[in-house]
């Protein structure tokens, strides 16, 4: 009988051992997969035991990283929320107030589209969230920033600046109901909906632009 390991002289290969998560790697994929989870099926249809069936883990593991579903729902939440005001913020960089309305439709429309299930998961309504820390809440942190510059043009046309905060709240729920209508339907073209919304907000319905498009557009 032949000793060797083979017959060409080769130790024989050994099986390949799966590679273990780090804490920090297991905790992302979880993260991860509960997104995708509470935008598929929301808060209350999603379950401890499907994002572990999911991770390929047991309960306990997803228990010991977020101490339970709503644990790991506020995790997704407010990383969503952080990540949605930046992209906001970051785009308000235009000096004239139109350009600056253009930019924060088109902010919110580009987080749409990139970060679907980040979206689905914010405006879905939770019975856990509170005021601060859903949807409603970043929309009013975006109304804010819009409120002071609406303000600086109100003075500058002399009118009441008082009635800037209920313009912003108007402008802003203007466009995230138009998003969540857009993120079904998909069409027109995202610039089209940034741009109509602009029109109507900018113009108003007496002075409708009849082709409208966006001025931070044209100057690309």
């Amino acid at each position: 009988m032949n000793d060797s390991p083979s017959a060409n002289g080769a130790a024989p290969a050994k099986p390949a051992s799966r590679v273990r998560m780090s804490a920090a790697q297991r905790r992302e994929q979880l993260i991860t997969i509960g997104r995708q989870l509470f935008a598929e099926r929301g808060f209350d249809a999603t379950s401890i035991e499907e994002v572990a069936a999911r991770a390929k883990v047991s309960k306990p593991v997803v228990y010991e990283h977020f101490g339970g579903k709503e644990g790991l729902y506020a995790v997704v939440v407010d990383r969503e929320v952080r990540s949605l005001l930046d992209r906001i913020t970051n785009a308000l960089t235009a000096g004239h107030p139109r350009e600056l309305l253009e930019q924060a439709a088109l902010a919110l429309l580009d987080y749409i589209e990139a970060e679907t299930d980040g979206f689905r998961v914010l405006v879905r309504e939770s019975p856990l969230m509170s005021a601060t820390g859903n949807f409603s809440s970043v929309l009013n942190d975006v109304a804010h920033q819009v409120e002071h510059i609406l303000g600086a043009e109100f003075k500058t046309r002399g009118y009441d600046p008082k009635l800037a905060e209920l313009y912003s709240q108007a402008l802003v729920g203007m466009v995230a109901l138009t998003g969540r209508w857009w993120l079904e339907v998909r069409k027109p073209r995202k610039d089209t909906v940034a741009a109509h919304l602009v029109n109507l907000a900018w113009n108003g319905l007496s002075h409708l632009e009849a082709k409208p498009s966006l001025l931070t557009r044209r100057m690309k």
